[in-house]
């Protein structure tokens, strides 16, 4: 099979251009009239290269009757339709493990800027509040603090590393328990929310997690706790999280996902008790890159034998 692809939304540049080296690829965010390109060349697409941040609708799969591959540029894929795709025999490949420890970092620097006040902090020296001899509020400690994770995958176990580091005791919680983790699994996901100082989202977004982080588990936290998110905007009902914050319910919140990113709800803009990011957890150069890389290796390998290095197991 020659490869002729479809690039939906932009990727980093060397992707993009290691993509353009290698392949035959259209840009589909450069044509004018996207639908009218693939009504035209829709028997000749075998593949389409897009992100977690761009997806592919079932529309667009069941456009394409030639389609065998779909590879996805970051772990995520809850923006892939995978049920489309596994209707039709497409395969899905997407990048795992290469982003774990930046996502981790990402997670505890959150945990940090959160507890500490570190950005607010910064904000009131910005001010000129210190100059004019005003003192900042105590913040809280990390270190000995009960660590909370929603899901224990690859990213989950790596953030439970880097908490021995700060002598936090950790709990997690998914369906079942992990065979051969040191760390205790909790069942249920209000009494864990119960337990936690800090509560860390790491699960898999999509349909089966959407608002699984509800207001009774932002209740059972409480009002000492902390809820950080790396995972996806949906599993945490926001509109619950910002009420939540806003009346002081819980102590604080690091987010790097939104609901309906770019979005940001303007309630949280306000809110000196929330750090809020772009979606930045994998963005570091040695990161993008190594993501990028497995992008190409999983087109590279379909193409060469009909296998992906790393499949979405659907």
């Amino acid at each position: 099979m020659q490869p002729c692809l479809i690039q939906i939304g932009r990727l980093a540049p060397q992707l993009e251009a290691a993509l353009a080296s290698e392949f035959e690829i259209y840009p589909l965010w450069k044509e004018n009239d996207a639908p009218a390109f693939i009504a035209a060349h829709a028997g000749r697409i075998n593949g389409i290269v897009t992100s977690a941040r761009a997806g592919a609708d079932r529309a667009l799969i069941e456009a394409l009757p030639s389609l065998k591959l779909i590879a996805n540029f970051g772990v995520g894929y809850d923006t892939v339709d995978v049920a489309a795709a596994r209707e039709r025999g497409v395969v899905v490949s997407n990048t795992p493990d290469v982003l774990n420890d930046c996502v981790a970092d990402t997670a505890f620097a959150l945990i940090l800027d959160v507890t500490r006040s570190i950005s607010a902090a910064d904000r009131f020296v910005r001010r000129g509040e210190w100059k004019r001899g005003a003192s900042f509020p105590l913040a809280v400690r990390v270190t000995g603090k009960n660590l909370g994770i929603v899901g224990l995958g690859r990213i989950g176990q790596a953030i439970a590393r880097r908490s021995a580091g700060f002598g936090m005791p950790v709990r997690y919680h998914t369906r079942r328990p992990m065979a051969g983790m040191p760390w205790a699994h909790e069942p249920s996901l209000l009494e864990l929310a119960r337990w936690a100082d800090i509560l860390v989202v790491a699960c898999a977004g999509g349909q089966g997690t959407r608002h699984l982080v509800s207001k009774e588990v932002l209740d059972a936290l409480g009002p000492k706790g902390y809820i950080v998110n790396i995972s996806r905007g949906t599993v945490i009902d926001e509109a619950a999280m910002v009420e939540a914050l806003a009346a002081r319910r819980i102590a604080g919140a690091g987010i790097d996902v939104f609901e309906n990113e770019p979005h940001v709800p303007d309630a949280l803009l306000e809110l000196d008790n929330v750090v809020l990011l772009p979606h930045i957890g994998s963005g570091t150069h040695e990161t993008r890159a190594a993501m990028g890389e497995l992008v190409l290796a999983n087109i590279r390998s379909f193409y060469s034998d009909g296998r992906l290095l790393t499949p979405v197991q659907y």
